[in-house]
C-alpha cells in the first residue's frame, strides 16, 4: 500500500507541476506570436529582384515572431497608395514602404504618423515627406561608380585609350536612386567625355534626356532602336551605361538586332544592377558586361533589425546621416556595399554565398 501510495503522490506532484508550466508557457507562448504586424508594400512583381526582397522580409520577420502584410502595387502609384492606407487601417505597427514614386507619399505618411506608425523606407528614398522614419539602402552612387569604373577599365581609358562611342540610359526620373546611380557613374565618366576619350554620339547626357520611365525594358529597347538607326550608321558603339539588368536585356535585343554579337560586330561592354538570372546567364553568353550584385538578404536583415530596434525602443544601427535629403529632413539610414559582378567571378560571389544555386544559372 506504501508503494500505491508513494506512485499517486508523485503523480500528483507531476500533474501539479505540468499544469503549472501550461500556465507558465502559455503566456511566453503567446506574446512569442504577439509582436504585431509588419506590412511591407513592394513596387512590383514585373523584377525578380522586388520578389526576392519580399520573401526575404516576410522570412526574416515571421522569424522574429512578427505578422507580416506584404503587398505588391504592380506599378500603378493610385494602387500602393490604397495598399498603404488599407495597411494603417488594419492596424500595422511599421510600414516598410519601396515606393514606385517617392513623392506621392506625404498625405498616407502623415495618416500613418497619426496613429503612432513608424516608417521604414526601402531601398528608394520617400521624398518630400517629414514622416519617414529611416532609410535602409545599398550605396547607390557607389553603385553607378562601379558601373562606369567597369567601362573605363574594360576599354582602357585610365591607359589613354580612345576615343570610343558611348551611350547612356538612366533609370527611372521618379525614383530618387536613379539620380544616384547616374551621378555616381557620371562622376567617372564625365572627365573622358570632357577629354573627347568617351563620344556621346547622340549627345543625349543627363537625366533630363536618359532617364527610362518606370525601369522598363521595353522603353530602353525602343530608345536603343532609335539610337543606332540616328547615329551609328556605319559607326561601332562600344560601351552602354545600363543601370539595371532588365535595361541592359531590352538594349542587348536592339544591339543583336542590327547584328551585334558576331565576330565582325562584337557586342558594346554593357553593365547592369541586381543579377538577375536572365543577365547572369547573359554574362556568361558573352553579351552583357557586368551587374552589380545587391544581397537583398542582408538588406532585408537590416531592415528587420531596424523594426525590431524601433518597437523595442531602442535608436537602430545606422551608418550614415548625411546623404539621403529627402527635401525636409535628412533621413538616417544604413547604407550596405554593392559588388561588382562578370564572367570571370559570377559563380564565387553568387553561388558561393548561396544566393543562387549553380542550377538556376545554367
Amino acid at each position: 500500500m506504501t508503494g500505491d501510495r508513494e506512485v499517486k503522490t508523485i503523480r500528483t506532484i507531476l500533474a501539479t507541476l505540468a499544469t503549472f508550466a501550461v500556465v507558465a508557457i502559455a503566456p511566453l507562448a503567446a506574446h512569442a506570436q504577439d509582436k504585431g504586424s509588419i506590412a511591407i508594400s513592394m513596387p512590383t512583381k514585373s523584377s525578380a529582384r522586388w520578389i526576392a526582397d519580399g520573401s526575404n522580409m516576410v522570412k526574416y520577420l515571421q522569424e522574429k515572431g512578427y505578422k507580416t502584410d506584404l503587398q505588391y502595387a504592380e506599378d500603378d502609384i493610385p494602387n500602393q497608395l490604397a495598399q498603404i492606407e488599407n495597411m494603417i487601417t488594419k492596424g500595422a505597427k511599421v510600414l516598410v514602404i519601396a515606393a514606385i514614386d517617392g513623392t506621392t507619399l506625404t498625405d498616407v505618411l502623415q495618416k500613418a504618423a497619426d496613429k503612432g506608425v513608424k516608417v521604414i523606407a526601402y531601398d528608394r528614398l520617400i521624398k518630400g515627406s517629414k514622416n519617414v522614419d529611416y532609410y535602409a539602402t545599398f550605396d547607390n552612387f557607389q553603385v553607378g561608380v562601379l558601373q562606369a569604373s567597369y567601362i573605363e577599365q574594360k576599354l582602357g581609358l585610365k591607359s589613354g585609350k580612345g576615343p570610343f562611342n558611348i551611350e547612356l540610359f538612366g533609370g527611372s526620373a521618379d525614383d530618387n536612386n536613379a539620380f544616384f546611380f547616374y551621378n555616381g557613374a557620371m562622376s567617372v565618366l564625365d572627365p573622358y567625355i570632357k577629354s573627347g576619350k568617351l563620344v556621346v554620339r547622340s549627345k543625349q547626357v543627363g537625366m533630363d534626356k536618359v532617364a527610362t520611365l518606370r525601369w522598363d525594358g521595353a522603353v530602353a529597347q525602343a530608345r536603343m532602336d532609335n539610337l543606332l538607326s540616328a547615329y551609328y550608321s556605319g559607326a561601332h558603339v562600344d560601351a552602354v551605361l545600363s543601370p539595371y539588368d532588365g535595361l541592359s536585356i531590352g538594349i542587348i535585343s536592339s544591339l543583336k538586332g542590327v547584328g551585334y554579337g558576331t565576330p565582325k560586330l562584337p557586342m558594346p561592354v554593357i553593365t547592369g544592377q541586381d543579377a538577375e538570372v536572365p543577365s547572369v546567364k547573359s554574362i556568361q553568353k558573352g553579351e552583357q558586361t557586368s551587374t552589380i550584385f545587391k544581397d537583398t538578404r542582408e538588406l532585408a536583415k537590416v531592415t528587420v533589425g531596424m523594426v525590431d530596434a524601433v518597437l523595442g525602443g531602442k535608436k537602430p544601427e545606422i551608418n550614415d546621416t548625411k546623404t539621403y535629403n529627402n527635401g525636409v529632413k535628412v533621413v538616417p539610414s544604413y547604407l550596405l556595399k554593392p559588388v561588382s559582378v562578370d564572367a570571370s567571378n559570377w559563380k564565387q560571389v553568387l553561388v558561393g554565398s548561396g544566393y543562387y544555386t549553380e542550377a538556376q544559372l545554367k
